[in-house]
């Protein structure tokens, strides 16, 4: 099979938020779609191990807001490449407002909010899919939602030469974030230390 074929499904990008008490959350997902009309229904996939999934496993509210083509890297990084176990993603972070559901809307980098409340789970293995009820939304902006492949082409920094450093070794590149392992053989359960992405995402650079 090839997996490259996985890659042509349209996927979107959203900032998923939720509260838990007096702690606001949020990371980077891209699955969310709408599976019913009426009633007003929509989909979410979250990796099992993000402390986002937890809260709204437990609160059973979230918003997902829709990263639009204006969103910049900072923004990936700020959700998707740290955890809320470790920091407070708002702490200082302005670009946010609050919904109805006292979940977080962020409003930069984004051209609309859909928030939700949890009717059924499915465990799905490695992921957990939230079927909700849409109880708010509204659109921010005009431009256009950013899709997986535009944040490929436009917004994730290129993948750039071996420094002169490494010319002669062997180089493991993380395909999500570009940062590279310098060795032989990457070890199988290695985790990139910017991204958190596992050995799979890493591909060998011929130099």
């Amino acid at each position: 099979m090839n997996q490259a074929a996985m890659f042509k499904l349209s996927y979107g990008l959203f900032v998923l938020t939720a509260r838990d008490g007096k702690k606001d959350n949020g990371c980077i997902i891209n699955t969310a779609t709408q599976v019913t009309s009426e009633p007003n229904r929509i989909a979410i996939a979250v990796n099992k191990t993000n402390y986002t999934h937890d809260m709204v496993m437990k609160t059973s509210a979230f918003t997902v807001s829709i990263i639009s083509q204006d969103a910049d890297f900072d923004l990936f990084q700020h959700f998707g490449f740290q955890s809320g176990r470790d920091v407070d993603k708002f702490e200082g972070f302005t670009s946010c407002k609050r919904s109805s559901n006292g979940t977080m809307v962020v409003t930069s980098g984004t051209n609309a909010y859909i928030s939700a409340s949890v009717v059924s789970t499915m465990d799905l293995g490695t992921h957990t899919l939230f079927i909700a009820d849409v109880t708010d939304g509204d659109v921010l902006t005009d431009v256009s939602s950013a899709t997986y492949e535009y944040y490929h082409k436009n917004i994730k920094p290129q993948p750039q030469k071996p420094e002169k450093k490494n010319e002669g070794k062997t180089v493991w590149r993380c395909k999500i974030c570009g940062y590279e392992y310098v060795g032989e053989e990457l070890p199988a359960d290695f985790i990139c230390p910017l991204c958190k992405h596992p050995a799979s995402d890493f591909e060998k650079v011929s130099l």
